[in-house]
């Protein structure tokens, strides 16, 4: 019987259970005590934070992370984004992936207008008096190295805070950052 797990990830933690370089890293073994052979669907990088999901089924893992399904992120960005910026976003941007240049595919995106209640974030972003920031939220279906980061910049907004809030019909909802449910499905 497989096991399925929704977790909101918390900032400094990477999405893995062993890391085997030099420096100590907090590793996601440390939020809850998963069964052995558990994986996390996808990723979020360790600056990163919000919803992901985890199962012990390799087959449920391939279709999640397919193009099929949505990853929605809420970005907290660095001064006021424009419609403009948006625009470009949804029409897909230039970014580097592995040296070379990559069009990101047109994707769903918009200003968010109130504040998302995330909670502070483990390491404190930065203050008002470093220029005003802004929140968008961004639909993608595809996943390149670091993607929605890149995207934000090249438009001009560089990211300061990125939260997963959705996959699929799975969403972050009032988890507080380390909480761990069990979940019979994805569904």
């Amino acid at each position: 019987m497989h096991q399925h797990f929704i977790l909101h990830k918390p900032y400094g933690f990477l999405s893995q259970f062993i890391y085997e370089l030099k420096r100590k890293k907090k590793l996601l073994g440390e939020l809850y005590n998963f069964p052995e052979g558990t994986m996390a669907i996808g990723r979020l990088d360790e600056d990163s934070e919000g919803l992901l999901l985890l199962t012990t089924d390799g087959k449920v893992s391939e279709q999640i992370r397919s193009k099929k399904v949505d990853k929605e992120y809420y970005v907290q960005v660095d001064g006021i984004i424009t419609l403009e910026a948006i625009e470009k976003l949804q029409n897909g941007v230039e970014i580097g992936f592995k040296g070379t240049k990559y069009t990101t595919k047109p994707c769903k995106s918009f200003l968010v207008s109130e504040i998302p209640n995330f909670g502070e974030r483990g390491k404190k972003i930065r203050d008002e008096r470093h220029g005003p920031t802004s929140w968008a939220s961004i639909t993608v279906n595809e996943g390149k190295f670091r993607q929605v980061r890149k995207m934000t910049a090249a438009v001009g907004f560089p990211t300061l805070r990125l939260v997963r809030i959705r996959i699929g019909n799975v969403h972050l909802n009032e988890l507080k950052a380390g909480e761990v449910i069990e979940v019979s499905d994805f569904n």
